[in-house]
């Protein structure tokens, strides 16, 4: 088992500290931004979802043209696109990639959110919608003859792909704490995704979706998401965490953020706002500081320390059996060079190390 490395890319800078400069969708800084991705020794990276920003098809498509290796995980929300249409636009895209594609399917965990693109269904009916949806688009990425689907959400007749995935099959990520998320992933997905959380209860997410999926006779995979802050001691590492606290509670407000009406949704969100009713610092680096600001509501929490601190701390998850983790700081572009030049290869030697024991023993 070796580590898998995502970064996560913008189309323009900006941040919780940084603000937002720049054109919306600023195609040299997605150059610039995804070559330094490659560079610095990332695998994939995430190209997000949201109702108001630019197309990530789009942005995905630019990025690699401007890059040769670096994979490409595009975030899609099952409910605006019929998933017939939205398996050939993964499949053209994957031959445009060179076979560099995955999809991370989100059901929407906000239902203001939801609503901004037409959206009116409650939680479960989404998660029941991706269900369906993944049900549909596999079929289209892999069935060679016509076929008829009528379900509840969708309905086709002699739905046929002519174009397939240039890889043998596309990579299906999911991600959500529900009950309801984990059902869905068990059928469908390769990678479930969580959010950094406390080591104890990501063993248990492991636990439970890994149980559910062999109920469904599958194998799955885990990746989990943290925003490392890495400096060349512990105390400058942890003042840069204050530092980044401080420019985070000055900048969010102005970007519309209101602390006062924080009311996280999503079950993910509960748990991370959890872990920060746990404390500040937990384990050996989790720091949830931002969590806080941003009432959970995204993949917030950060591991804090020096180079060798952080990539010990992952390698705990790893242990788990969390084979894959997404990394992005709070500085994206400054910061990915940094994880390249300290935390990347230091991650990986260690990794190496634990997989050669294991050989081993």
């Amino acid at each position: 088992m070796s580590i898998q490395i995502l970064g996560m890319i913008g189309h323009r800078l900006a941040s919780e500290i940084i603000p937002a400069s720049g054109p919306l969708f600023d195609k040299h800084y997605i150059t610039q931004f995804s070559r330094a991705h490659e560079a610095a020794g990332f695998d994939r990276i995430l190209v997000g979802y949201w109702s108001d920003q630019p197309d990530g098809f789009l942005v995905t498509a630019h990025a690699a043209a401007n890059t040769t290796t670096l994979k490409f995980l595009l975030a899609h929300r099952p409910g605006f696109v019929s998933p017939t249409l939205a398996a050939r636009k993964l499949a053209s895209l994957d031959h445009l990639t060179d076979g560099r594609l995955a999809v991370h399917i989100i059901s929407g965990g906000s239902d203001s959110e939801q609503r901004r693109d037409g959206d009116y269904l409650n939680k479960a009916q989404r998660y029941a919608r991706s269900d369906e949806f993944l049900t549909v688009l596999r079929q289209s990425l892999e069935s060679t003859q016509p076929y008829d689907h009528q379900g509840t959400y969708y309905q086709a007749e002699q739905a046929f792909s002519a174009i397939k995935p240039l890889q043998n099959k596309l990579p299906i990520y999911f991600g959500g704490s529900s009950a309801e998320a984990i059902d869905v992933a068990a059928r469908h997905a390769d990678v479930f995704a969580l959010w950094g959380e406390p080591l104890k209860g990501a063993a248990e997410t492991v636990r439970t979706v890994r149980a559910a999926a062999a109920e469904q006779g599958r194998n799955i995979k885990f990746n989990i998401s943290f925003r490392p802050i890495v400096a060349a001691t512990e105390k400058e590492a942890w003042e840069r965490a204050e530092h980044i606290r401080e420019l985070a509670a000055q900048q969010l407000p102005k970007g519309g953020h209101n602390f006062g009406s924080l009311k996280p949704q999503s079950v993910g969100a509960q748990r991370l706002m959890n872990a920060v009713n746990e404390g500040e610092r937990l384990d050996k680096a989790l720091w949830t500081g931002i969590a806080k600001l941003v009432g959970g509501g995204y993949n917030s929490t950060a591991l804090v320390g020096t180079a060798d601190q952080v990539s010990e701390a992952l390698l705990d998850y790893y242990r788990l059996g969390i084979d894959s983790v997404l990394i992005r700081g709070f500085d994206p572009l400054n910061d990915a060079v940094e994880y390249g030049r300290e935390l990347i290869p230091l991650l990986r030697e260690k990794v190496a190390a634990i997989d050669s024991q294991k050989r081993s023993a």
